[in-house]
């Protein structure tokens, strides 16, 4: 005998209509029967024989059927497999009653048994099933049995008996394999169902975790779907207000419009240049469109490889041939400087002989650097710790003028990167903006936040000054090297903290912040 708890399951799970449908019909027929019993329709067919007993187990038969339906009407239609054992027991105990009030098999009630089996073998397992197919067909023939011998019936009552428990197993042997063809054909859609859902899980995460940027457009211009690449990739291109001076729309609605390129270039709002590539997506909706977005440097990072080795031929050449000499210049002119004879205005000439030969010795070891920089190797940082920590070392080694002030939120934030390579980041950009700023008010002063963006997923830090900030021609070459606008400068600050950022993965760009300061921003990779 199967156990009850997997029987009950299974019914939990796939039989909730059927046991609903099959309490609706127990009922119905017993108050048929009752029906017909009363009336002349059923004289002289059912109940003929023994009225009385016909009766009582009829009436009984109709109270246990609608208590029944009530008591599955309360539970939800969630019942054990001994329960519904127990329910076709007494059907089958019912209906030979019934049979036997009525005289035997030719009141025709035999056939109802042929129903109540075939339910019990949809709801029970196979062993069950026949267990009560053979109760019912014993039942029938023991009561023909007993009725021959008490001169009630005939031979041929007999055969009908065994006629009916032939038709019993037939009938129960093909609903249980009808059955069993039904469960497992559900089984296997169920767990292809899982297995479909378990894909497409496992395709959005791997969409969202893409370095490539995905986005899918519908035929009403509004994006459909959206990776995390492509958020930080487009930006504000995606939140425009105003949809007709969007680019990014503009540019998928020239695509769709003449489809005449399947790319363009665009330029994102943090300096980059994004690279936009279109295909079409039908379905019965309508045509949505796919856009992969990639960035666009790559190109860019070829080429400064190719600038780089030339830098590397170039700085050991330099190390030989203008080092020492310079050197002997600089050495040179202190001593000079330090000579009793030297004129006043000679000594003017002198310091600016050292001035310029430590500026150009800047220059040489910061192209050096470049040429023996190394990966970095990047590690998970608590980000307000190590701001705290950086400020401090940087303010120990400024003038006393200098002023730093850091705002943090209260939000743990982490990110991952090499400290050694962001301090020297961080220092550019913090000089940077103490010069521009006193250049603009008179006081060296700055600003470095941290915060988590929301919208971009992704942790940045934004140093600021009280400067005008980047002129608009100025801003595609600020990262180029040697690129200067200010006359003590080397060119390479901005150009060496961008290549150390790239390095860890992070984007440096120029914006405007909240409250419209000039702000050089790091954004770290999620």
């Amino acid at each position: 005998m199967s156990s009850p708890s997997s029987v009950s399951n299974t019914l939990t799970l796939q039989h909730h209509e059927l046991l609903r449908i099959c309490a609706i019909y127990r009922l119905a027929i017993a108050l048929v029967l009752l029906g017909v019993f009363y009336s002349d329709i059923g004289a002289g067919a059912l109940g003929a024989h023994l009225p009385g007993l016909f009766l009582y187990t009829i009436a009984i038969y109709t109270l246990l059927n609608f208590s029944w339906l009530v008591f599955l009407r309360q539970n939800a239609y969630q019942v054990g497999g001994g329960q519904i054992e127990m329910i076709l027991g007494c059907d089958i105990l019912v209906f030979l009653l019934l049979i036997e009030a009525s005289g035997g098999l030719s009141s025709g009630l035999g056939y109802l048994l042929l129903v109540n089996c075939s339910i019990g073998s949809i709801l029970l397992d196979r062993r069950m099933s026949a267990f009560f197919a053979a109760i019912a067909s014993l039942g029938v023939l023991g009561l023909q049995l007993y009725n021959l011998m008490s001169g009630q019936g005939t031979t041929k009552d007999i055969v009908a008996a065994g006629g009916l428990g032939i038709l019993l197993f037939a009938t129960v042997s093909a609903l249980q394999y009808l059955s069993a063809r039904i469960r497992s054909a559900n089984l296997r859609a169920d767990q292809q169902s899982r297995q479909a859902a378990h894909l497409q899980r496992l395709a959005q995460q791997i969409i969202e975790r893409m370095g490539t940027g995905v986005l899918v457009m519908g035929p009403t211009s509004q994006p459909e779907l959206i990776n995390r690449a492509a958020r930080q990739l487009l930006g504000c291109h995606l939140h425009s207000e105003k949809e007709k001076s969007d680019a990014l729309r503009q540019a998928i609605r020239d695509w769709r419009n003449n489809g005449s390129t399947s790319s363009t270039l665009l330029q994102s709002e943090t300096g980059n240049e994004v690279q936009l590539n279109f295909t079409n997506l039908q379905h019965d909706s309508g045509c949505s469109t796919l856009v992969f977005v990639e960035d666009n440097r790559k190109l860019a990072e070829a080429a400064q490889k190719l600038k780089l080795a030339s830098l590397g031929h170039l700085t050991a050449s330099i190390a030989h041939e203008v080092r020492n000499p310079l050197s002997a210049i600089s050495h040179a002119a202190q001593l000079l400087s330090e000579s009793p004879q030297l004129r006043e205005e000679d000594h003017y000439l002198t310091d600016i002989i050292c001035r310029q030969s430590q500026r150009v010795n800047q220059i040489i070891e910061n192209v050096m650097q470049l040429s023996r920089r190394q990966a970095g190797a990047p590690q998970e940082h608590n980000l307000a710790t190590w701001l705290q920590q950086f400020i401090q070392d940087f303010s120990a080694g400024t003038k006393s003028g200098d002023q730093v002030q850091l705002e943090l939120p209260e939000q743990v934030l982490s990110a991952r990167f090499d400290a050694a390579q962001l301090t020297q980041v961080m220092t550019n950009l913090t000089d940077n903006a103490l010069h521009h700023s006193q250049i603009a008010t008179g006081k060296r002063f700055a600003v470095v936040s941290a915060q988590y963006n929301q919208e971009r997923a992704c942790t940045q830090i934004d140093v600021k000054d009280s400067g005008p900030g980047v002129p608009e021609e100025h801003k595609s070459k600020i990262y180029e090297p040697f690129f200067t606008n200010g006359s003590g400068g080397s060119g390479l600050g901005l150009y060496i903290a961008k290549e150390l950022c790239e390095t860890n993965k992070a984007s440096l760009y120029h914006c405007r912040s909240d409250d419209d300061k000039s702000c050089f921003r790091v954004e770290f990779a999620h």
